[in-house]
């Protein structure tokens, strides 16, 4: 009798893409239900648009490529999700369909599709929307609707508005401030979390050590780390985008230092920089790092000479 055996490792994972894309969704839900909440319908219809727009232009990519179709991986529905929570709820239609194109056709299929993408497909999105239509991105506005008896906008964060804007502790874990329609409301965020911990989806080391480091050099540099976390969106980049598997380190030494990077390049930013916010591009600078992070902290292989290890 012949077997044919494959190669190592011989590891069994009962995770698929498709789960864990699932469990990023269901973590999602609470800053969705968070935002529409607290902006109002208009919320649902920016989440609505991005995932119709993202999986519509990902299904359009792989047909006229005559590609295997992909989109029950929900990869594509996780981008447009992120993507809406990170644009303010007046965003109009062609500003969302432009973002999604520049999220599912130049960042992840011009690259290869998932796995290749060298950056966060819907932060690098985030990214040229305000390069290009900043008073769209920060605009301030009323929302339609509110269930709530305050007034809530939506801007690009609350540190845009200066010493013109004070909130108290709640106000920022609550969402009554400005921001886009995901950042604001840090307990939905938290709660995010949470689940994605339990479900063992992502491990402590990224959002813990880039929030803790953003917090220490903040401290360092003179601003107030506690408010920092909680207005804008350190929180949120920190549980949603900087943990993305394909543009993070392997090694959880490797996303340590990595989280760490992302955390002193925010508090740079926010310090002695002419933007208010770092986020986005504190993360979009470590994704690009981390192919070098990975190729110098390297897991050492089991049975192998320590010095070719």
């Amino acid at each position: 009798m012949q077997f044919s055996v494959s190669n190592a490792p011989h590891v069994h994972q009962k995770d698929s893409t498709a789960s864990l894309m699932l469990d990023v969704l269901t973590a999602l839900m609470p800053c969705v239900i968070a935002g529409v909440w607290l902006f109002g319908w208009q919320a649902l219809r920016v989440t609505l648009l991005s995932v119709v727009f993202c999986v519509g232009l990902e299904l359009l990519w792989q047909k006229l490529g005559k590609k295997p179709i992909r989109i029950n991986d929900l990869s594509a529905a996780v981008t447009g999700v992120i993507l809406a929570l990170n644009l303010p709820s007046t965003a109009p239609w062609w500003m969302i369909f432009v973002g999604s194109a520049v999220a599912i056709l130049l960042v992840k299929q011009m690259f290869g599709g998932l796995g290749c993408n060298f950056m966060n497909p819907a932060l690098a999105a985030r990214a040229v929307l305000l390069a290009s239509w900043p008073t769209f991105m920060t605009a301030t506005n009323t929302a339609s609707a509110y269930p709530l008896p305050f007034d809530t906008v939506t801007s690009a964060t609350v540190l845009t508005e200066g010493s013109t804007f004070s909130a108290t502790t709640i106000d920022l874990l609550v969402g009554r401030i400005p921001g886009t329609i995901g950042e604001v409301c840090k307990v939905a965020i938290l709660l995010g979390l949470l689940y994605l911990l339990l479900r063992r989806t992502i491990t402590w080391h990224i959002p813990v050590v880039m929030i803790g480091s953003f917090m220490l050099f903040a401290w360092a540099f003179g601003l107030d780390p506690v408010a920092g976390v909680l207005s804008g969106g350190v929180l949120f980049g920190a549980v949603f985008m900087a943990t993305d598997y394909v543009t993070s380190p392997m090694t959880p030494l490797g996303q340590c230092v990595y989280a760490a990077g992302a955390g002193l390049i925010v508090a740079l930013i926010r310090a002695f920089g002419g933007y208010p916010e770092g986020v986005t591009y504190a993360i979009l600078l470590m994704n690009i790092a981390t192919p070098l992070i990975d190729r110098a902290i390297r897991p050492r292989i089991y049975g192998e000479v320590k010095s070719r290890a």
